[in-house]
């Protein structure tokens, strides 16, 4: 009686949902007021307005004003608005804010520090990435040519 206004696409697009959650839906977020001490893995978003001693693995990772996190972190992105201290990997960009606070050993792509954040500790610029002029420029005769099987044996 009621199923005839419903149409099968409708069925077929509900079903998609549970089985298939949408990129971006394992979200984890630490209230203001709450302590977590543990690991957080697989998750696509973290944010962090409680404090929280963990060991992380996330792709984009979200320190709030009232947040305070601690321990190992591996994010592609990090947005630091309060405060960071531990072994710190960003394979993106890393971002502090006007009161953000990052301390520890830090490994960063990019990074982009707003006036009156702050950084400290061990600081390095990840390698990943090389810029064109880095790379050493080989001048090789062009008429000598090598199969791919002895460029692999010469590395």
């Amino acid at each position: 009686m009621f199923d005839k206004n419903k149409s099968k696409t409708d069925e077929k697009d509900s079903t998609i949902d549970v089985f298939r959650p949408p990129k971006g839906s394992s979200k984890v977020i630490i209230g203001n007021g709450v302590k977590l001490k543990g690991e957080i893995t697989k998750a696509d978003e973290a944010q962090i307005d409680g404090v929280a001693d963990v060991t992380i693995k996330t792709d984009n990772l979200v320190v709030g004003a009232t947040g305070k996190l601690s321990g190992n972190i591996e994010t592609h992105n990090a947005d630091i608005w309060g405060d960071i201290d531990g072994d710190i990997k960003v394979s993106g960009t890393l971002t502090i804010q006007e009161a953000g606070k990052v301390s520890g050993s830090i490994e960063y792509q990019n990074m982009q520090i707003k006036l009156g954040g702050k950084i400290n500790g061990d600081i390095k610029v990840s390698e990943k990435i090389k810029n064109i002029t880095d790379t050493p420029n080989k001048k090789e005769d062009s008429t000598s040519s090598k199969s791919l099987q002895d460029s692999i044996n010469n590395k």
